[in-house]
C-alpha cells in the first residue's frame, strides 16, 4: 500500500510533467510484489496533494512578483488561503485511506507507541521537498546565473536529496512499524480556522457590523 520510494518517484515524474505539459505524464513503475496495493486510487491521492503543493508553490511565486499591485496581491492572498487549505485536507485524505486500508487487518494496534507525525504529514513534506528539489536543479542548471550561484545550488541540492532520502526512509519505517503492531499514527486533523466564516473574527465581525448597521 506504502512505498516511499514509489511515492518519491510519483512525485518527481508529475512534477517535471507540469512544468512541461507538452511532454505528457508517465505512470510511475510497480514493482511485482506491490503491484497489487500501488493500482487503485492510492497514486491518484498522492498526486492530487502533491497538485495542490505545487499550485500553491507557483501561486506564492505571484506574491513576490516586483510591482504587484494592492489588488493584485490581494487576489493572491486568497488563492494561497484556497490552495493550503485544499493541500491540508488532501493531506488528510492520504491518512484517511491509510486507516482505512489497516482497519480490517486490525491495525494500527491501539496499544503501541503514537508516532507524532502522519504518514499524511510526511508525503506533504516529500511533495515540497521533491519541489525544492526540481527548482534547485533548475538553478543550479541555470546558464545565465552569476559566478557562483551553480556551486551554491549544487550544494543546497544534496542537502535537499539527503534530507528527502532520510524522511522517505521515516515513512518506511512507520509503515513497516505500524504493519508489524509495534508502532501506531491516527488522523492530525489541522482544524484551519482562517477559511470558517465562523470562526475568523475578521470575517464574522465584519458581517455582523454590516448587518447591524
Amino acid at each position: 500500500m506504502l512505498s516511499a520510494d514509489l511515492i518519491v518517484h510519483l512525485q518527481d515524474v508529475e512534477t517535471d510533467a507540469w512544468h512541461h505539459p507538452q511532454a505528457g505524464t508517465a505512470d510511475p513503475p510497480a514493482p511485482a510484489d506491490e503491484a497489487e496495493d500501488w493500482n487503485g486510487e492510492w497514486p491518484g491521492a498522492v498526486v492530487r496533494q502533491h497538485r495542490a503543493n505545487f499550485e500553491l508553490w507557483h501561486i506564492e511565486d505571484e506574491a513576490r512578483t516586483p510591482g504587484a499591485t494592492d489588488a493584485e496581491l490581494a487576489g493572491v492572498k486568497r488563492r494561497v488561503d484556497r490552495t493550503n487549505q485544499r493541500r491540508n485536507d488532501l493531506a488528510e485524505e492520504l491518512d484517511r485511506a491509510l486507516l482505512a486500508w489497516l482497519e480490517p487487518r486490525g491495525l494500527p494496534n491501539p496499544a503501541a507507541p503514537l508516532n507524532s507525525e502522519s504518514p499524511g504529514l510526511i508525503i506533504d513534506r516529500l511533495s515540497i521537498l521533491s519541489l525544492k528539489i526540481y527548482h534547485t536543479r533548475e538553478e543550479a542548471e541555470r546558464q545565465e546565473a552569476p559566478a557562483g550561484h551553480s556551486a551554491r545550488n549544487r550544494e543546497r541540492l544534496a542537502i535537499l536529496e539527503e534530507q528527502r532520502a532520510e524522511l522517505a526512509a521515516c515513512l518506511d519505517s512507520l509503515w513497516r512499524e505500524t504493519l508489524g503492531g509495534v508502532r501506531r499514527f491516527k488522523l492530525y486533523r489541522q482544524l484551519k480556522m482562517y477559511n470558517d466564516p465562523a470562526l475568523n473574527p475578521s470575517i464574522y465581525l465584519k458581517t455582523l457590523n454590516q448587518v447591524g448597521g
